[in-house]
């Protein structure tokens, strides 16, 4: 490591400091100039500042793993695309390969050099989530990417200042909300120039011309803090599968993690093959998840950056689920990206039990929502288009109770009932706990929650449906048991499918239950006074608890 002297260390670590303080505040500017309101209420994006060689040096807290670990290596793409010495003041560069990206079409990256006195010195990356570019929709019924959505190569969305018009247009054209993409594309752009404005200022002030040694200080000090982690772990290799729901059948997704002294391996050699369907996950997401999982348990201390994710490395067959290649459906990649925290902490849980929770609910309950109606519509084409984040609930941990409907690990935030019902022309009749969802133990699993949806207006309208842990839910471990697993019908009855596009007809509701998470240690060990607390609570029904509670006494006639 690079031996620095007293007064330059401490202006390093200020500067580095800075540097979070730049991208939360870049994040900020993000979040209050998108239209989405993925973006605006839930978080679901990504923000942070990069070397000139590609290096991420700092992400904001806010943003999704999925975003910030695949933006990580986007960036090495736009080098590649477009090399520094092409690169001029006012320039900005734009896709949405999921290959290149975060995984789907329906995230935009744009990458912004940041120039002092005519040099770049730094790149800004920044990434959201827009509810409609074209194509089927955000939806796993596409059989190839091309079916899903408008693809954007590596593009310059400006040249030296001046919008590519012509790009704007096709956004425009090939969206069902055309404002709103054309807003939140701008709104990517916008919050790369705030920071770069932020960059210029703490270098102008600490008078350096360059942040070359400061980004060697960060990425040293990260990978060092990581590897002294790693090495305080056992060391071995353990192997272990989890089974999600899929689309029209079962999908197996199988990990080694191997851990030395100074790397974590993720290897996922034995994983399904890629799906005709969109439930793919470029290597580039599964990676951002998998490290993301990882970084929970070895460095969740450290800052997020490339040195501190150098330790970590990831591999998958190509032409799997998780490696699929160009071009694969891969909408709803989040379906299995999400389980990956989870499948690598069964490997742990050989290992190092104590450190590492149960299994969760994992991927997001994403209600995608489609239809016409008198508010919230685009007033050039008269459809709405909306996505609602709701969560089940996180498995028990050797530290605790799971927490119930959060989104882990995602870590976006639910969409506020009173914004879905301005953006679209629907009603939640429900959105309440769900009662016994979480799987019982010694250490409860997180529960999750209950749903229903109906038209304002007394119209049909569609759910492209991706709903996981229906078939499959949470397990448990050690003796605890299963959560609950998660449901899609109808208010009149009628089951629906968890996958695929479906219509909800005038005058029915949509119904959902999303699944608890997987309990840890015997249920006859848990606290009666504690389960007691939860039966008078109503999170967990009496007669459930007093059948695997001998200490619990039924009571005649009570639920």
């Amino acid at each position: 490591m690079t031996e620095i002297s007293g007064a330059r260390l401490i202006d390093f670590q200020i500067m580095w400091n800075r540097l979070i303080g730049v991208v939360e505040e870049q994040a900020k500017v993000l979040m209050r100039t998108a239209f989405s309101p993925l973006v605006q209420e839930c978080g679901d994006t990504s923000v942070g500042v990069f070397d000139l060689e590609g290096r991420m040096l700092a992400q904001a807290v806010t943003g999704t793993p999925g975003h910030v670990n695949s933006m990580a290596l986007s960036v090495g793409h736009f080098l590649r695309h477009f090399p520094l010495e092409t690169m001029n003041e006012g320039d900005v560069f734009i896709t949405n390969d999921p290959w290149m990206g975060t995984g789907h079409l329906n995230d935009l990256v744009v990458v912004t050099p940041s120039f002092r006195n005519g040099r770049p010195v730094a790149l800004f990356a920044s990434t959201s989530h827009l509810m409609d570019l074209g194509g089927l929709g955000f939806g796993p019924d596409g059989r190839d990417v091309y079916m899903e959505g408008l693809n954007i190569p590596m593009l310059r969305l400006f040249d030296k200042g001046r919008v590519n018009e012509t790009l704007m247009a096709m956004i425009r054209a090939n969206s069902r909300l055309p404002i709103d993409s054309e807003g939140d594309t701008y709104s990517l752009a916008a919050c790369n120039e705030v920071g770069s404005r932020r960059l210029l200022d703490m270098m102008e002030e600490f008078g350096v011309e360059t942040i070359a040694p400061l980004a060697d200080f960060i990425c040293e000090r990260s990978r060092a803090a990581v590897i002294e982690k790693i090495a305080q772990l056992p060391k071995g290799s353990w192997t272990d599968s989890i089974v999600f729901d899929g689309y029209d059948e079962p999908v197996r997704l199988v990990a080694t993690v191997t851990v030395s002294d100074e790397n974590i391996h993720v290897d996922f050699e034995g994983t399904a093959a890629a799906s005709p369907f969109g439930i793919n996950t470029p290597l580039t997401y599964t990676t951002a998840y998998t490290v993301f999982g990882l970084g929970c348990i070895v460095a969740a201390d450290i800052p997020n950056n490339a040195g501190s994710l150098s330790p970590l490395s990831v591999s998958a067959p190509s032409g799997s689920i998780l490696n699929p290649q160009r071009p694969a459906p891969v909408a709803c990649r989040h379906l299995p990206g999400h389980l990956l925290p989870d499948l690598v902490y069964r490997c742990l849980a050989q290992g190092m039990p104590h450190l590492v929770p149960v299994e969760g609910t994992g991927s997001l309950w994403t209600v995608n929502l489609r239809g016409y109606g008198d508010r919230g519509q685009s007033p050039e084409t008269g459809s709405f288009a909306l996505s609602v984040t709701c969560s089940g609930g996180m498995g028990a941990s050797p530290w605790g109770d799971g927490l119930s409907t959060t989104s882990f690990p995602s870590g976006v935030q639910g969409t506020p009932v009173e914004v879905a019902e301005i953006k679209a022309p629907v009603v939640f009749w429900k959105k309440e706990l769900r009662p016994d969802s979480g799987g019982l133990g010694e250490i409860r699993g997180g529960l999750g929650q209950v749903i229903e949806i109906g038209s304002r207006v007394g119209q049909s309208f569609e759910v492209l449906a991706a709903f996981g842990r229906i078939a499959n839910p949470p397990r448990g471990r050690d003796g605890g048991a299963a959560g609950a697993p998660g449901y899609v019908g109808l208010a009149s009855g009628r089951t629906l499918r968890g996958s695929g596009l479906q219509t909800i007809e005038a005058g029915d509701r949509l119904v959902l239950m999303t699944p608890g998470g997987g309990g840890l240690g015997d249920p006859d060990r848990r606290d009666p006074d504690l389960l007691e607390a939860e039966v008078a609570a109503g999170l967990v029904s009496r007669d459930r608890a007093g059948k695997v509670h001998a200490a619990l006494p039924l009571v005649e006639g009570e639920i």
